[in-house]
């Protein structure tokens, strides 16, 4: 039985989904969820993401988790994970780069990627085969050693987890259900239920959203980065400031299609909450960055000195790399919808971060 007839007897039998729950069973379920089963990154697969844009993007992080470990005093031992690594390719990138101009980092790195799909855990071992440090494998923070300082890097880890979604109906804030129509069909409804904080917006129709699991993942890392020491860099496309608006997308083909058309097979997401991750961090003891949009996060880390290095060496490939710069920085393609913020440990002061 396919996922969406799955889901529809399950709403048959027990009642509507929230969102939250929708978007988890679409990711992730074990037999036909889109990250369990099928994730297609990249230009023949749903969606792009940076690393898959140039080799710029994973050479830069790679530098700063070098010279954030360098911040921290260089020590003999540190934990450099990434959370969620794609296909593998921005630690592809950023081990090379980290090779050529900063080799005790790795001498003192353990490499661990944290995943929870089997067929994107299988591209990363394909990719990193040979690697140095070699890398290790989890599926949550929580299996991870506790005896180290860790530099961790989540790109686009946030949109993907769940949210749920309230909006401002006459008779007050309903929660956004997955139910069944009159033809059996899912559809989204309403179901009267307060927000765990109700927000200040009373537009009729306004669409207030929340991600416990967000702010969970804000504060766990902001607990291991308390306890431990280190720093935690998140890259993703989301808002800066608290808001409303539905942004609740689903992808196959690169083409936007509806949330409910497919279930399992498109990618689904949310805008990261940026401001709720950043406090939820900072409850558990850990300090935290201002937010930056990814443009001015890569122009402080050197990617317009990167881009004409590579022009340089390649003049035939100049323009392709004009293009590439412009599709991470440009202020109408990635630079200002992503956003970039670090929790770390008190009194550090992460690079790209510093104050202007």
């Amino acid at each position: 039985m396919s996922l969406t007839n799955r889901l529809k007897a399950e709403i048959g039998q027990t009642g509507p989904l929230s969102v939250a729950q929708f978007m988890a069973r679409c990711l992730h379920d074990p037999d036909d969820g889109y990250y369990a089963t099928r994730p297609r990154l990249g230009e023949a697969g749903d969606f792009i993401t940076a690393p898959t844009v140039s080799q710029m993007f994973g050479e830069l992080i790679g530098l700063w988790c070098a010279e954030t470990w360098g911040r921290l005093g260089r020590p003999k031992r540190v934990l450099w994970v990434e959370v969620g690594p794609g296909d593998g390719t921005l630690m592809e990138d950023a081990l090379r780069a980290c090779r050529a101009a900063a080799p005790p980092f790795l001498d003192a790195a353990e490499l661990w990627l944290v995943e929870t799909s089997a067929p994107l855990a299988q591209a990363q071992r394909t990719r990193l085969a040979g690697a140095a440090p070699a890398p290790r494998w989890a599926e949550r923070l929580v299996e991870l050693p506790d005896d180290a300082p860790m530099i961790l890097v989540a790109n686009e880890v946030l949109d993907c987890l769940p949210a749920r979604q309230f909006v401002r109906a006459e008779a007050g804030w309903a929660e956004r259900m997955v139910g069944l129509d009159a033809a059996g069909a899912l559809v989204f409804g309403l179901a009267p239920n307060s927000p765990p904080s109700p927000p200040a917006g009373e537009d009729m129709g306004a669409v207030s959203e929340f991600s416990p699991a967000q702010e969970a993942f804000g504060a766990e890392i902001g607990e291991l980065i308390a306890r431990q020491g280190g720093a935690g860099l998140q890259i993703d496309y989301g808002r800066d400031a608290p808001g409303f608006g539905d942004t609740l997308q689903a992808l196959k083909g690169h083409q936007k299609v509806s949330p409910l058309a497919c279930p399992g097979e498109a990618d689904l997401t949310v805008h990261a909450d940026f401001p709720a991750v950043l406090a939820a961090a900072r409850a558990q003891g850990a300090e935290t960055s201002r937010i930056l949009t990814q443009r001015d996060f890569l122009l402080r880390l050197g990617i317009e000195a990167r881009a004409e290095s590579l022009s340089r060496a390649r003049p035939d490939r100049a323009a392709e790399i004009a293009r590439q710069l412009d599709r991470l920085i440009g202020e109408d393609q990635m630079g200002v919808l992503f956003k970039a913020a670090a929790i770390h440990a008190p009194g550090l002061v992460p690079p790209g971060f510093e104050a202007s």
